[in-house]
């Protein structure tokens, strides 16, 4: 698919992605204790406005967690989902974070995903994300790109573990974008007679 590196910042993943918990004691216990991230560094915020704590996610990047004195309460169904996918309402709103998935290796998913059982965390599905018209399929085949399970933190976050199972190239770029209006934005995504992508 070319060359898919930054010409413009060299941009080395994600640092730390900061959200905001209700119960900082309830977040390390389970990102610690449950997930087994290791806590790296706490901070109290100056003049008694909260904490900063953070926690390493690998690859040099964090989950980062303020707790706010005051903040106001969660808002499912805007600030984030109401539900586990194929549970219920997976939507939130513009500008929210829908989801985090953490990459895990696919030779132990499965393992994982026992082990999330093992510790009390309650799931989705096993979802095999696949190119057919359901995008899922339930078992794993050579047309499935990615497998997830989904499941929430305390405060309602919804988290995902993730495993590759395929690369990509020219041929996965292939829809053009939705605008607000629900049209799309035809000719954003550049494909020649043949329908490889030549340029996006």
């Amino acid at each position: 698919m070319g060359d898919p590196t930054n010409s413009i910042f060299d941009i080395r993943g994600v640092n730390h992605l900061a959200l905001v918990c209700r119960d900082m004691a309830e977040t390390v216990r389970f990102y610690r204790d449950v997930l087994g991230m290791p806590l790296i560094k706490t901070i109290e915020l100056p003049g008694g406005m909260g904490q900063h704590f953070f926690f390493d996610i690998g690859n040099g990047d964090s989950l980062a967690f303020f707790w706010f004195k005051g903040a106001p309460p969660a808002a499912p169904g805007i600030a984030a989902p109401e539900a586990l996918p194929t549970r219920g309402n997976f939507l939130s709103s513009h500008g929210s974070m829908n989801h985090i998935a953490f990459n895990v290796p696919a030779d132990r998913f499965d393992e994982y995903v026992e082990k999330l059982q093992a510790r009390g965390v309650e799931l989705s599905r096993v979802l095999n994300h696949d190119n057919s018209p359901t995008q899922s399929s339930k078992d794993l085949n050579d047309d499935v790109f990615v497998r997830s399970v989904y499941f929430f933190d305390p405060d309602g976050i919804c988290l995902e573990f993730a495993a590759w199972t395929a690369d990509f190239d020219e041929s996965d770029v292939r829809h053009d974008p939705m605008r607000a209006d629900g049209t799309k934005a035809v000719g954003m995504v550049v494909k020649d007679a043949a329908g490889t992508v030549i340029a996006c």
